[in-house]
């Protein structure tokens, strides 16, 4: 254990370090530019293009082999609001006070535009699968975009693989025992506390007992196929959603007194000559990048921009333009770190934890059951379980999202075969992860969204090009109204298929 945790530190410190942030923010600064800050200067066109759609033609199947638009947005956020939005938010606040949520909008901002690109990448190197059904990826922009670039087929292979492995590593830590050991000790904490019921090697037999529930009810979904998950992503991530955005509302109003006070800490730590105080040792270098670090961290946990895994499901949209798809990621950010983010960071900071003055937490505060203890502390034990069950659909609905990505990067680098033995390993690992060290289970969950975030970004980059392209192409038709041949595939074949369903309405 000693030796995977060294491993993992020095992993995790060249993933989260100068290199992988500056990566992270760079490329969230050039997709912003290239597309000529597209999340502000179009905001009215792309949020009706999305939220304005959700309940009309955002709705409507036009292609048999895909989803309609609102189902691929619940399913990829089915994987994207989890416990990151909750436990997450707690432990950057936490780790780099009250300064970290002003960075985890910075993250999202840019990372509103680099999920845009993701999805527009992805849409426009998808391809059918043998069973018809779509399939696209970092993988097949990797593989496919620099490769077909002088000297960069052997390059866009192995970023392809890499991204694909990393992916599968994170999908067990991000999508799974960081989910499912979230869950745990928030059900032991409202529901158990206090109370011993004996060990079974090693660990509590509470925690056996919810790891093989949870295993089961996932086993009975993700065996069911994508189209079942998806199913269960469209009747969950609406509910979940709107009920904890209310619950956190009413919890704001109850301590609106303090709310300037919150957004006055919030850019003090960040920005001011009291952001150094928000540590407890080290350089005041050290703990400014601290706080950015874990801003960025926890956003990146959240809303997965960067991470290049939503891409997989939003490649199965029945849209065929991939600007189009590429807004809805704009959405999916919006939603998940703006909204969703913001409303539990002023829970916590409203809650008397943290020391508004100094930024220091308060001794004693746990972070994986923060926000619990805070809805508890107004509401009595009905607020904890309020909290208890949102942590558990998020993270539930996260388990389900991630099995779906590590099996299509796993039937990339293996075959279908390979893909579903993947699924049982899935389904299996998610009793270990109700019994896994808490820490460890996060910080590996770290490493590997920092190592697969690499090569997407990578990816980004070198199709900037592209991107200004696909998005001025979109702009002069569908806004400027200009009659010019839309750009929507790389492949020959489906250009010509997607432009004339274009033409014939159907998108």
């Amino acid at each position: 254990m000693e030796t995977i945790v060294k491993i993992n530190d020095a992993l995790n410190g060249f993933a989260w370090g100068t290199f992988g942030i500056s990566l992270l923010l760079g490329t969230g600064v050039v997709c912003t530019l290239a597309t000529g800050f597209f999340q502000i200067t179009h905001i009215r066109h792309w949020w009706s293009r999305t939220f304005g759609v959700m309940q009309k033609e955002g709705r409507i199947i036009n292609d048999a082999g895909a989803l309609s638009q609102f189902r691929a947005f619940c399913t990829a956020l089915c994987a994207t609001i989890g416990t990151g939005n909750i436990a997450g938010v707690s432990t950057a606040i936490c780790l780099g006070g009250p300064g970290a949520v002003l960075w985890m909008w910075v993250a999202a901002f840019l990372g509103m535009m680099v999920k845009y690109s993701e999805n527009v990448l992805g849409l426009y190197y998808r391809r059918r699968n043998r069973e018809g059904a779509w399939s696209g990826g970092p993988m097949y922009y990797l593989q496919d975009g620099i490769g077909f670039k002088k000297h960069g087929r052997r390059l866009g292979k192995v970023l392809g693989v890499l991204f694909c492995a990393f992916t599968v590593l994170a999908s067990f830590g991000i999508g799974n025992m960081g989910q499912i050991n979230k869950i745990t000790i928030n059900f032991q904490s409202a529901f158990f506390s206090g109370v011993d019921y004996g060990t079974f090697l090693g660990s509590s037999k509470v925690n056996w007992m919810i790891g093989a529930t949870l295993m089961v009810v996932a086993a009975v979904i993700i065996l069911g196929g994508f189209r079942r998950l998806a199913a269960v992503s469209e009747k969950l991530i609406p509910f979940m959603s709107v009920a904890y955005i209310l619950g956190c509302l009413i919890m704001i109003l109850i301590h609106f007194r303090s709310f300037p006070a919150i957004v006055a800490s919030i850019f003090r730590f960040a920005l001011g000559p009291d952001a150094v105080k928000g540590g407890a040792a080290g350089t005041a270098v050290q703990i400014a990048f601290n706080t950015v670090k874990n801003g960025c961290k926890r956003g990146v946990f959240s809303n997965e921009a960067g991470l290049g895994s939503s891409v997989m499901v939003h490649s199965n949209s029945c849209v065929r333009e991939p600007v189009r798809q590429g807004m809805w990621g704009i959405a999916e950010v919006f939603l998940d770190t703006m909204v969703i983010c913001t409303l539990t960071a002023f829970v916590v900071l409203g809650s008397g934890a943290v020391d508004l003055k100094t930024g220091l937490v308060k001794e004693g505060t746990n972070d994986a059951t923060l926000v619990a203890k805070a809805f508890g502390n107004v509401l009595g034990k009905p607020g904890e379980y309020f909290v208890v069950l949102a942590v558990t659909l998020f993270a539930f609905t996260t388990v389900l999202g991630w099995s779906y990505y590590g099996a299509k990067v796993t039937e990339y680098l293996l075959g279908v075969t390979m893909s579903r033995i993947y699924r049982l390993v899935f389904i299996g690992l998610i009793v270990f992860g109700a019994v896994v060290e808490s820490n460890l289970a996060w910080d590996i969950s770290d490493t590997f969204n920092g190592l697969m975030m690499i090569p997407n970004l990578m990816g980004l980059i070198v199709h900037i090009p592209l991107l200004i392209r696909l998005t001025q192409n979109y702009t002069d038709r569908r806004i400027k109204g200009m009659d010019i041949t839309p750009m929507l595939s790389y492949d020959p074949d489906i250009q010509r298929d997607a432009q004339a369903a274009i033409q014939r309405g159907l998108d």
